[in-house]
């Protein structure tokens, strides 16, 4: 008997993924809504992650800053991605500890207005615990981008994105997937 090939099954295991993503259409639009009234009231949205979802802060930042689509010129959208500063986040990682690399620089610029989208495969990455925390303390609109289960991020969060997965990379695909719709829909 043949082996089923190992791209097929990988394709196969994203697709279905994707399509999970039909059971939190509910959250994806509360926080699309949330985006949009933040932005109405000249809110900033602010990202975070770590690894692979600091590239994907990074990435779904410049595409508010810049642009999406080249087809589209629109005013930028104030954007801050909380993993590219490496002075401040390495000073606070040797000054405070690295559970507080994005917490502190967030308390210090986040207002009222503004959202906080914090981006983890686990939802237990301790400096995305944190910077929910201070979150939920300064009354910022949270959005988890989360795997799995949502780990403990899901408690902080008001809003919780959970991609059903124990697949790291279906995660991630699909996080990227999910922050390019929203995006494209704000």
């Amino acid at each position: 008997m043949k082996e089923k090939n190992p791209f097929i099954i990988a394709l196969e295991n994203s697709i279905e993924t994707k399509k999970n993503l039909l059971k939190i259409e509910d959250e994806i639009n509360k926080g699309i809504n949330e985006i949009y009234k933040s932005l109405k009231k000249k809110g900033k949205i602010f990202f975070c992650g770590n690894g692979g979802s600091a590239a994907d802060a990074q990435h779904l930042a410049a595409e508010l800053l810049i642009r999406l689509r080249p087809n589209i010129n629109r005013y930028p959208i104030p954007a801050i991605s909380l993993c590219m500063d490496s002075s401040t986040l390495s000073a606070c990682g040797n000054d405070y500890g690295f559970e507080k690399v994005f917490s502190r620089p967030f308390e210090a610029l986040a207002n009222k207005n503004d959202i906080l989208i914090a981006i983890s495969t686990s939802g237990n990455s301790k400096n995305i615990i944190e910077v929910l925390k201070v979150a939920k303390k300064k009354n910022i609109h949270s959005i988890g981008l989360l795997g799995a289960k949502g780990g403990l991020a899901k408690k902080y969060c008001n809003t919780s994105m959970i991609v059903p997965s124990n697949t790291v990379a279906r995660i991630q695909e699909s996080h990227i997937f999910l922050g390019h719709y929203i995006l494209e829909t704000v």
